[in-house]
């Protein structure tokens, strides 16, 4: 992100405003948000917040787009003069600031749709992940040859070229699980998604025999949901709830046929992670679920 401060050479100028030269990563627009949520919970106007600190409104405006970059000197003063006392906050959100460095998932900004590139940054900046799925395999935990298979049958099609690169894209993302061997994944899915025939029962076969040696790591967890249990909290869409460094900063991701949608209002936190709480305990013990899951896949 870029600073308050510093050379020009990859900014665009704005009268005294300065604009990022390219659109705002996910995690600059969170910043920018969370500054303007504890604004407004402050009770002041952009232009009144803006005065305090000693700054321009269209400044302020473009803070809180995520287009302007600011120090974590700069968000301890706005945390200051909007009384905002929470200390551990306070510092996950200085440590938000800063140029941000080239990650492995930029090399496919210009290859990928940008709401699936971000998805990658999501799992990356979190400390811990739980993921609920009716009928498709989760994206962390989807074999190569079964994410080729799904991206064949988009609507619309995609060209091949386009199913290698998300193919690849998925794959690589999986890194979180193993690279960080210490952050929590927590995966439910439902019977129907295991018996989902996409690819084949060869193709289907290999993915359940791999959620099985998948789900023998330390900090992975899967837990199915037999198809007798009528009594779970039913969502059509994926649900991945990514805790941040502090609570006020998880992410619930949706995703659905129009794209993914983000969520972090704290009344929506709340709800995702009732649903999720409910769906764990509708759900197979893990050592159930992992006999379960080698059941089917015998049966194909």
């Amino acid at each position: 992100m870029f600073t308050d401060v510093g050379d020009k050479s990859d900014r665009g100028w704005r009268g005294d405003v300065v604009v990022a030269s390219t659109p705002p990563t996910l995690r600059q627009r969170r910043l920018g948000a969370e500054l303007r949520k504890l604004r407004e919970q402050a009770g002041l106007s952009s232009t009144e917040a803006a005065a305090r600190i000693g700054i321009q409104q269209a400044r302020m405006s473009m803070i809180e787009a995520g287009r302007y970059g600011v120090s974590a000197d700069r968000v301890r003063a706005m945390a200051h003069s909007y009384a905002c006392g929470d200390a551990a906050l306070i510092e996950a959100l200085g440590n938000m600031t800063g140029r941000r460095g080239r990650n492995w998932w930029d090399e496919y900004r210009e290859l990928l749709p940008v709401a699936l590139v971000e998805v990658a940054e999501l799992e990356a900046e979190a400390t811990a992940l739980r993921v609920a799925v009716l009928v498709s395999m989760p994206g962390l935990l989807q074999t190569a040859q079964q994410a080729r298979a799904s991206y064949s049958q988009n609507v619309p099609v995609l060209q091949p070229y386009e199913v290698e690169h998300r193919s690849a894209f998925r794959v690589r993302r999986q890194g979180v699980l193993y690279e960080t061997s210490s952050l929590p994944y927590t995966a439910v899915i439902h019977e129907a998604a295991l018996r989902m025939g996409v690819g084949g029962p060869d193709v289907v076969r290999g993915q359940l025999e791999h959620l099985v040696h998948v789900g023998e790591q330390e900090n992975v967890t899967i837990l199915a949901i037999p198809f007798e249990r009528a009594d779970f909290p039913v969502s059509g869409q994926p649900i991945t709830y990514a805790s941040g460094t502090v609570p006020q900063l998880d992410t619930i991701l949706l995703d659905s046929d129009h794209g993914c949608d983000l969520l972090y209002a704290e009344a929506q936190l709340a709800r995702y992670r009732a649903v999720l709480d409910r769906m764990e305990r509708c759900a197979l013990s893990q050592a159930k679920s992992r006999d379960f899951i080698h059941k089917i896949a015998k049966s194909l």
